[in-house]
């Protein structure tokens, strides 16, 4: 088989934020598979083509790649971010599993990306600078009361805390019950921090306590950081640093 598939992350959204490796795969592709805003920050070109498809057909997308480069075809599979965080990459080899043997012997890279998570801790200063975990605030494919069980041990262990899809049209309730649980588990004036288009022009950067958060404040185009009891708010002309000291002198 000549063919291959690579699964890369595109960044948070600016273009130079994508990786040399990623642009060298998609400069090399045949064909691009992916969600439709994703595929159209592909640019057209002679030889390439593009297969947009809807947010909830992440296997179909993944046998669609996997099937094109059993033909010979150079498919990238393009996801926003980091490909294994919350994307396609874990798509990909579910899909692997459960298909024929011989996709398991395709050539199959995952190139890593920059994620929202990592570009707004940046864009802060460093909320991420201890300990922290990563939480996906949809229940589409997982019940609600596994992500209020791993909320609930997330705060209890301090942790920093990075979440992904607060907010939809679809699901406008889920992050006001997440807010709810937080505040019964941590102090008011934990620092919580709104990322919203992070990277972008239209990036908008928030920095607030728990106390004063309400549902509104983000979207689906928002990443929300979450300080940890020892996370730290310079105040300063223009925005603030955030930051969370590295060491730490006593648990619990």
């Amino acid at each position: 088989m000549s063919g291959w598939v690579v699964v890369a992350g595109l960044g948070p959204g600016a273009e130079s934020l994508i990786t040399p490796g990623a642009q060298a795969a998609i400069d090399a592709a045949t064909d691009i598979v992916g969600y439709i805003p994703y595929v159209r920050r592909i640019a057209p070109r002679a030889g390439l083509t593009l297969h947009e498809s809807d947010n909830r057909v992440e296997m179909e997308r993944a046998a669609h790649a996997l099937t094109m480069a059993t033909e010979g075809r150079r498919v990238v599979v393009v996801s926003s971010g980091d490909p294994g965080v919350f994307a396609m990459a874990s798509a990909i080899f579910e899909a692997v599993e459960a298909g024929p043997e011989t996709w398991r012997a395709l050539d199959i890279r995952v190139l890593p990306g920059i994620t929202a998570m990592l570009a707004a801790a940046a864009a802060a200063g460093a909320p991420l600078g201890h300990d922290f975990c990563c939480i996906n605030l949809s229940d589409n494919l997982k019940p609600w009361a596994l992500i209020e069980r791993r909320l609930r041990l997330a705060a209890e262990a301090d942790f920093a805390m990075a979440f992904y899809n607060p907010r939809s049209k679809s699901r406008p309730e889920g992050f006001g019950k997440t807010l709810d649980i937080l505040r019964e588990c941590c102090e008011p004036e934990r620092v919580i921090l709104f990322a919203r288009a992070v990277s972008t022009p239209d990036q908008a950067i928030r920095v607030t306590t728990l106390a004063e958060a309400t549902p509104e404040m983000a979207d689906m185009r928002t990443v929300v950081l979450v300080g940890s009891s020892l996370t730290r708010v310079i105040a300063r002309d223009g925005a603030p640093f955030v930051y969370t000291p590295r060491s730490v002198t006593e648990a619990g």
